[in-house]
């Protein structure tokens, strides 16, 4: 993996509030979609670039695919960590959040 294409992943707002939700815990598409009001397709293009830099990884459950950070590169790469957790405080991030808290306080699942 070349550090240019975990910047250009890095280099792009919405991906970097996916990351702002990822870093609660595993989540599917769907749950990601609700909390940032994405469309699906616009939400996979970005956790696809996510992925195929490694800052992410999917698990597949059932038909349902679920994204968490890849823990692994962040401990290789500790400035990502640094920026998920420290540097993410702007109100469009602190507003994602609190749309995810809202969204799963009732969702029903994506299986729903």
């Amino acid at each position: 993996m070349e550090i240019s294409e975990i910047l250009k992943a890095l280099s792009d707002d919405t991906r970097l509030r996916i990351l702002n939700i990822i870093k609660e815990g595993e989540f599917c598409v769907c749950d990601i979609e609700n909390a940032l009001e994405l469309n699906q397709s616009n939400a996979s293009k970005h956790l696809n670039k996510l992925k195929s830099s490694k800052i992410i990884k999917a698990t597949k459950k059932a038909q349902w695919v679920y994204y968490s950070l890849n823990e692994k590169t962040l401990a290789q790469y500790n400035f990502i960590k640094t920026i998920i957790e420290e540097n993410l405080s702007e109100a469009i991030f602190v507003k994602d959040l609190e749309n995810l808290n809202e969204y799963l306080k009732n969702r029903k699942g994506c299986e729903a």
